[in-house]
């Protein structure tokens, strides 16, 4: 009997110790999950930077080079360093800002400028070229830049200042085989006495040494001559001359007849000037009368 009561008490212990062994083991107690942290703004974009003042020119968009001689002051000249300056230069520098272009400057000898504009080695020649048959037929050119008219120099206080008839029966120096004698051979034929001349530094000096009453001659060239030492002694009389037969029609600039559109930019710009009084304040820097 205790034999019996010992078995049921082994095996009821035995159904405990495996109903504990079935049960699953108690889950830790999980904590809520944390909120996330709250988004950071973002920073405040920098304010943009203001541009800077805009450039009335706009980028150049071609590259020419421009020939002059640089010989003949102060149309063209070298500076102190060297480089092409005067009144053609500053007129040239200005178209270029206006047609939008990149301009290079060259400095040659005269009887290189049109053979090496043919032969494609620089673009424009602006270098005081007056307009000729001969040239037209050569080359394209542009409209005319400037025009030196024609006048009269006299010693300070000569009775001359009025028309050329005043001149009748004077003695005139002119520069022989030049467009200025051809005109006053026309004008005057026998009512004057023209004394020829083989260059105008030869007419003035003849002037100066009371060889002649007045000289005809381009009137920059004469007005320049008065500002020199050897010149105060005289000064410009009378009217400007112009006669497009016998004094030509001016100065142009020089380009390859193909370029046609360039000559037309170039036209454009010039005309612009004239318009607009920047060529007038140009002329005026170096002129005290007007060159258009």
């Amino acid at each position: 009997m205790r034999l019996v009561l010992s078995l049921l008490a082994l095996v009821a212990m035995t159904g405990v110790a495996s109903a504990q062994q079935q049960q699953p083991p108690a889950q830790p107690q999980q904590k809520p999950p944390a909120k996330p942290a709250p988004a950071a703004k973002p920073a405040a974009a920098a304010p943009a930077a203001k541009p800077g003042p805009k450039s009335p020119f706009t980028p150049p968009t071609f590259k020419i080079t421009i020939a002059t001689e640089g010989a003949f002051p102060p149309f063209n000249y070298l500076d102190r360093k060297g480089l092409p300056a005067g009144f053609e230069v500053e007129l040239a520098q200005e178209a270029c800002q206006r047609i939008k272009a990149e301009c290079e400057f060259v400095a040659l000898k005269w009887d290189e400028l049109i053979p090496g504009l043919l032969d494609k080695k620089f673009d424009i020649i602006m270098s005081s070229m007056e307009v000729t048959r001969e040239r037209r037929q050569r080359m394209g050119l542009s409209r005319r830049y400037y025009l030196s008219p024609g006048a009269f120099i006299a010693p300070k206080g000569a009775p001359y200042d009025g028309p050329p008839s005043l001149l009748r029966n004077k003695r005139i120096g002119i520069v022989r085989d030049s467009m200025h004698a051809d005109w006053a051979d026309k004008s005057f034929r026998r009512s004057a006495q023209l004394k020829r001349y083989a260059s105008i530094q030869e007419a003035l000096a003849g002037l100066a040494n009371d060889e002649v009453d007045a000289v005809f001659g381009d009137k920059a060239q004469l007005w320049l001559w008065s500002r020199k030492p050897e010149g105060k002694c005289c000064e410009l009389v009378g009217q400007d001359i112009k006669d497009t037969q016998t004094l030509g029609v001016g100065v142009a600039a020089g380009l390859r007849k193909e370029d046609a559109k360039l000559r037309e930019a170039l036209n454009k710009a010039f005309g612009e000037m004239m318009a607009d009084g920047t060529y007038k304040k140009i002329n005026e820097k170096y002129f005290p009368f007007a060159l258009n």
